[in-house]
């Protein structure tokens, strides 16, 4: 299963939820309807600030983590060198 569709999935079964949830056709046991009302009105929004907040960490790991990429690190300066070395052959001067 793609990506795409993993969240399309997720994304029927939760609108599914949400909407039945919203049109009083599922009950939340132990719940009354005032408080259900209440509550279930705020989940988009908190859904939402939550994948921000999910989305948000997983950038910051990437950018913290970003400089361990050893491998990608030794062919960068490989390519520049050969770079520099081509550039030089044609008779251009790099520092």
């Amino acid at each position: 299963m793609s990506r795409l569709q993993v969240l399309g999935t997720w994304a029927t079964i939760l609108t599914t939820l949400y909407l039945l949830l919203s049109f009083n056709v599922v009950k939340i046991p132990f719940v009354s309807n005032q408080i259900k009302d209440q509550i279930v009105p705020c989940l988009p929004f908190n859904l939402l600030v939550t994948f921000g907040s999910y989305c948000l960490w997983e950038l910051g790991m990437g950018v913290l983590t970003f400089g361990e990429c050893e491998e990608a690190y030794k062919e960068l300066q490989l390519e520049i060198k050969e770079a520099t070395e081509d550039l030089r052959a044609k008779g251009v001067e790099v520092d």
